[in-house]
């Protein structure tokens, strides 16, 4: 039965049919929308953030209120997923699975627990005792997948010793896939951000296809700290002794592409954001305090820089065009901190910060006795003065907590603590002294400017920072979708040539 659900989806995809995509732990849809440019079928999601579920809703099923639900995996079995969607039987609704559970959803599976799994994965969709990973396993089970993508951290290879992606691979190839996983840095691929991750690719076996990462298209030599975190998710791989199913030899980690042939530059944060409003109302108090919402009128472009093609992309992306501007150009209030954002050089970070956040204090003290109002040093008054002025972090313990961004270079790594401070991604541009906005943090990832990313700001940082950027998840499904037309086309051809043999057997 299994083989026939697996064939009947190779005869759909070779007659035409465009591949259906589930994508679990979906956030706000950084993968989703890549495969939605590489033309595949966003049929469904599964999200347990509210805000995130919300956000892949509205874009991908506008006007279908039931696919913006925020579902839990772990109380949400994947008949009960097809039938609130009217899909009907869940191991017909999907072509190709993507996503991966979060990092911290891994445990330890031996291979007697992964054949229980394929044998029984109603049991631990079942059992609340079951881990994300189990369950991400059973759910792969119950939908037959022609296709997964699974994304991470790179630090998911060296989990306490631990090759978590290689048990992911093993686990898979268990139940029948040719599976591969590599490291790429999405900045080879013209996005705007130097961003080292795990993508891991299955095909089922009897597509006969096998794992191939895209080539890079742009070029940029890494900062050193990128590649010492390579070779930290590397460690386990590369010991003789690295704590694998299988011999440490027989791994199915494969090497990244080299680039294309001719390699343009990296994209530059200047190159991504610097058509964007200037923003100064915070320096003359005038940025309202509150929630930041984006239900206001559309604020226009500048009008004085010239489009690079990024921006261009960025306004024109198919089915997620400009609206004429952008509506979540929003920022966090900062008001201690404008002026030592101004006196940051780019590339400074937290101790650079503190020590221009000593200079301002000294001259305010200065201003201060000039003015015959001098401040007794540890007085009330002076102590005030300072907590005003100094932020209170140790640098020893946070030295790059604060970064203000290059503007002839991709930016560094965002992360979902975006939503907490911003700190990490200062605004390049000295007169506008700031960190970030919501649409500039979103440009960076490669979303459009079309995307539309529900709640305040906070979350609207947070599903941003976790997302997958979109250009790098399509630079990937267009691979993708190569493969599974060839190999539908190849398991077609090969299960009509069997039955004609035993026709005339």
């Amino acid at each position: 039965m299994t083989d026939m659900t697996y064939l009947s989806k190779a005869r759909r995809i070779a007659a035409g049919g465009v591949p259906r995509v589930l994508d679990i732990f979906s956030g706000a849809g950084g993968i989703s929308l890549g495969f939605h440019a590489a033309k595949f079928e966003i049929t469904a999601n599964l999200e347990i953030d509210e805000h995130a579920a919300a956000t892949h809703g509205h874009n991908f099923h506008p006007g279908s209120p039931e696919h913006a639900i925020a579902r839990d995996i772990t109380e949400t079995m994947p008949q009960d997923l097809a039938d609130a969607l009217g899909l009907g039987p869940v191991s017909e609704a999907f072509d190709v699975l993507v996503g991966g559970p979060p990092c911290q959803a891994y445990a330890r599976v031996g291979r007697s627990k992964l054949r229980e799994i394929a044998e029984h994965p109603e049991a631990f969709l079942h059992d609340h005792r079951a881990s994300l990973f189990e369950k991400y396993l059973a759910y792969v089970t119950a939908c037959h997948p022609l296709a997964l993508l699974m994304e991470n951290v790179p630090d998911i290879m060296n989990q306490r010793g631990v090759n978590v992606a290689e048990v992911m691979a093993e686990a898979l190839e268990e139940a029948g896939y040719t599976v591969a996983y590599t490291l790429l840095n999405a900045a080879h691929y013209g996005v705007p951000q130097m961003r080292e991750r795990m993508f891991l690719v299955a095909y089922r076996s009897e597509l006969g296809q096998t794992v191939a990462f895209p080539k890079a298209t742009h070029d940029i030599e890494l900062p050193v700290g990128y590649e010492g975190s390579r070779q930290v998710a590397l460690k386990v791989l590369n010991s003789s002794t690295g704590d694998l199913f299988s011999e440490a030899a027989e791994h199915h980690y494969v090497d990244a592409p080299g680039t294309i042939r001719k390699p343009a530059d990296a994209i530059t944060t200047d190159e991504a954001i610097g058509d964007l409003p200037v923003i100064t109302e915070h320096l003359t108090g005038g940025m309202k305090k509150g929630a930041r919402r984006f239900d206001g009128p559309v604020t226009p472009y500048r009008e004085d820089v010239k489009l690079t093609p990024y921006v261009q992309l960025m306004r024109t992306w198919q089915d997620f065009e400009s609206p004429g501007g952008v509506r979540d150009h929003a920022i966090r209030s900062l008001p201690r901190d404008y002026m030592i954002f101004r006196r940051m050089n780019p590339g400074d970070q937290y101790p650079e910060a503190l020590k221009h956040a000593h200079d301002l204090f000294r001259e305010r003290l200065a201003e201060l006795a000039a003015e015959g109002r001098p401040l007794k040093e540890d007085s009330d008054l002076w102590d005030q003065l300072r907590g005003s002025m100094i932020p209170p972090y140790d640098p020893g313990k946070f030295p790059n907590k604060w970064r203000k961004m290059e503007g002839d270079a991709p930016a560094r790594t965002l992360l979902a603590h975006l939503g907490k401070d911003g700190y990490s991604h200062i605004h390049p541009d000295s007169e506008q002294a700031r960190t970030i906005s919501v649409r500039e943090a979103a440009r960076l990832q490669s979303f459009p400017d079309g995307f539309v990313f529900k709640g305040t700001m906070n979350p609207a940082f947070k599903q941003i920072g976790n997302a997958v950027p979109p250009l790098m998840s399509k630079a990937i499904a267009e691979k993708i979708m190569v493969a599974i037309k060839a190999g539908a086309a190849h398991m077609v051809a090969t299960a009509d040539d069997r039955m004609l043999v035993a026709q005339t057997a």
